[in-house]
């Protein structure tokens, strides 16, 4: 029963991270002045906002379901903390069909309610990345959030309740860098809902599976490593409260 009621976390929470995401996107590029580069308008101020609201949207998901499901939303996440060893596997076979379903449903809705086209909201490469670049800048991105992910929100400390904004910048920072280049995906999920719900696949899609994948292995495989050499040995007291440090 708790792996269920976690699904139904993730669904919730997943589609409400989506929801909000991929409605703002949608007016952001229907308001972009030049509609026709990949990824919707050219200009860095509709990057900035856009990585902003799946920030932001992002942040105040994790930090209300996180009591829940964990908050994870992700496809990657979710296969790097297996990885990392701080989450079973049996709760993932729950939690990713869930993640998978809320994006569709997510995707579907705000086509449904929003003039403009959902497609709108596609991962695309820019003209000039190639599929091998769109791969490892997903897959460095993504390794990025997933390890933020693995060290505020998996790794216990007196700060641990902090973890989502820290999370939600992350996710900030990462698309800041990467969603002109790829659209900034960093979740399987976020990409395949607006593929299912617009009909629209590109040739490249499984660059949004593969790069994240590989980005949260390369993140669970650090996390172990500074796990098993005991991080804390090397830089200690940082979770100590004032009153141990007196």
């Amino acid at each position: 029963m708790a792996h269920f009621v976690a699904a139904t976390g993730e669904f919730v929470g997943t589609f409400m991270f989506l929801y909000f995401s991929f409605a703002c996107q949608v007016m952001l590029q229907k308001q972009a002045s030049d509609v026709s580069l990949a990824n919707g308008g050219s200009s860095s101020q509709t990057n900035i906002f856009t990585a902003l609201v799946y920030g932001l949207s992002l942040l105040v998901n994790v930090w209300a379901f996180f009591r829940i499901s964990g908050g994870l939303f992700n496809p990657a996440v979710t296969f790097g903390m297996v990885i990392a060893g701080t989450l079973p596997a049996i709760r993932a076979l729950f939690l990713v069909p869930a993640q998978l379903v809320a994006g569709m449903c997510a995707a579907g809705l705000v086509q449904a309610m929003f003039p403009g086209d959902i497609t709108l909201t596609n991962t695309t490469l820019s003209p000039g990345t190639s599929i091998a670049q769109g791969v490892f800048i997903e897959m460095f991105m993504t390794a990025e959030l997933v390890f933020v992910v693995l060290m505020l929100a998996a790794e216990k400390s007196k700060d641990t309740f902090l973890a989502p904004i820290g999370i939600g910048l992350a996710l900030f920072v990462a698309m800041m860098g990467g969603v002109y280049y790829t659209g900034g995906s960093l979740n399987p999920t976020r990409s395949f809902g607006p593929a299912v719900a617009g009909r629209q696949f590109p040739g490249y899609h499984w660059i949004y599976w593969v790069g994240p994948l590989l980005g949260a292995m390369i993140a669970a495989g650090y996390f172990r490593f500074v796990k098993y050499f005991n991080y804390e040995e090397a830089n200690p007291g940082q979770d100590a409260s004032n009153e141990a440090l007196a």
